[in-house]
């Protein structure tokens, strides 16, 4: 089922975290955080949404890492019930995808509560001081990629945030497959 995560609450500070990343090592807020801002995204493998822009998520993540963006995405499903999000199926995904940035597998789901992260995927732009910025979607594609040609939204918006400090004020939600919580 498709879901819309919130508009950004502009100045939200970055709660910290410290997950196991892929290659088995835990890594914290400050081991991703770049000196002109931080992008934690919230993905997973089986999202259509997610494999349709895995490409253009792995682009920007370049690009903005050479801006001084540090970047981190961090996998909330329910493994259990999705077992392609499991901590090896993240491994898996790593390897074939190159991904330029840490997976981190958050087993518990506290860290995707506690960032009230709503879909995969889900993008939360932080500046340097750890202040939320942007919240909006990587570009126009929706289940399907769109035209290569399409504004890119993350980029564009994190980019000003690392020459500002400050991200656009019209953001445009991102949409995808809702988390996948446990079962209470």
């Amino acid at each position: 089922m498709a879901a819309v995560p919130p508009v950004c609450d502009f100045g939200w500070q970055a709660p910290d975290f410290t997950l196991k990343n892929i290659d088995g090592k835990t890594i914290s807020l400050a081991d991703v955080s770049g000196p002109n801002g931080t992008l934690v995204m919230f993905i997973c493998n089986h999202c259509p949404y997610v494999k349709s822009i895995l490409d253009r998520i792995i682009r920007d993540a370049n690009d903005l890492m050479k801006l001084g963006i540090g970047i981190v995405a961090i996998n909330g499903n329910d493994a259990e019930g999705y077992p392609e999000d499991s901590f090896e199926g993240m491994q898996d995904a790593a390897v074939k995808h190159d991904l330029p940035f840490p997976f981190l597998h958050d087993e518990t789901q506290e860290i995707a509560k506690t960032y009230d992260a709503a879909c995969t995927p889900d993008f939360f732009g932080f500046n340097a001081d750890g202040q939320l910025q942007y919240r909006g979607r990587l570009d126009a594609s929706r289940k399907e990629a769109g035209p290569a040609d399409l504004r890119r939204d993350l980029y564009e918006a994190m980019k000003q945030v690392a020459e500002t400090g400050q991200g656009p004020e019209e953001q445009v939600p991102s949409m995808g497959c809702s988390i996948k919580w446990k079962d209470a």
